[in-house]
Parts: structure tokens; C-alpha cells; sequence
């Protein structure tokens, strides 16, 4: 079992970055999927990015496709999002996600592992 916890959120105007990272727990982090998905009050958790095992392999949103980048560093047992060109429609708390599976699925309840969300706010 994994254990997951993101930091980085923050306050920041409209055209920011901000970069979110995600730190695990336990000796097998490099055999797991990874996934950020983000959720306002309301409104069902949505996909954002996630990178395979390897880091190979990355996926995007089309809201975040070329602003957003996802990373993952095995050694250090973290995975990252890097936010650029920040948009108000971003702000929402942002979760990390781990999924045993080889390819990384876009749909949130597919992932049993989660971490505790860091809020991020873009201000216009």
C-alpha cells in the first residue's frame, strides 16, 4: 500500500505557475501509475495528468494540454506537476493519485490510493 501527500497549493494571480508535489510512501512507489485530478465544491473530481511507471508515458486534460507538465522522480518516491500560465478556471483542490495498473486511467474511483489534496487558487 502506497500513502500520498501533496503540497505545493497556494495563492496565485492569473498567469502564475506554481508547482504541486506528490510524496509517497513505502518501497514500491515505481510500480505504480500516477495521476493528479483536481475538484471544486460540487462539481465531480476531474482528470488532470498522469505519467506510467516509467515516465514514458504522459497524459493531459485538454483544459491543462500544454500548460500543465507531469514529472516523477522513482529515486525520491515523488511525482510533480508543474502549472504554468494559470488560469482562474484552475483554481480547485488538487489530489494525487496512485493506480496499480500499467496504463493510467483518466476516471478518478479506478484509483484505490489517494492523498489528502492541496488547495490551489488562481486569482484574476
Amino acid at each position: 500500500q502506497v500513502q500520498l501527500v501533496e503540497s505545493g497549493g497556494g495563492l496565485v494571480q492569473a498567469g502564475g505557475s506554481l508547482r504541486l508535489s506528490c510524496a509517497a510512501s513505502g518501497p514500491t512507489f515505481s510500480n505504480y501509475a500516477m495521476g493528479w485530478f483536481r475538484q471544486v465544491l460540487g462539481k465531480e473530481r476531474e482528470f488532470v495528468s498522469a505519467i506510467t511507471w516509467s515516465g514514458d508515458n504522459t497524459y493531459y486534460a485538454d483544459s491543462v494540454k500544454g500548460r500543465f507538465t507531469i514529472s516523477r522522480d522513482n529515486a525520491k518516491n515523488t511525482v510533480y506537476l508543474q502549472m504554468n500560465s494559470l488560469k482562474p478556471e484552475d483554481t480547485a483542490i488538487y489530489y494525487c493519485a496512485a493506480d496499480p495498473n500499467l496504463i493510467p486511467s483518466t476516471i478518478w474511483y479506478q484509483y484505490p490510493y489517494w492523498g489528502q489534496g492541496t488547495q490551489v487558487i488562481v486569482s484574476s
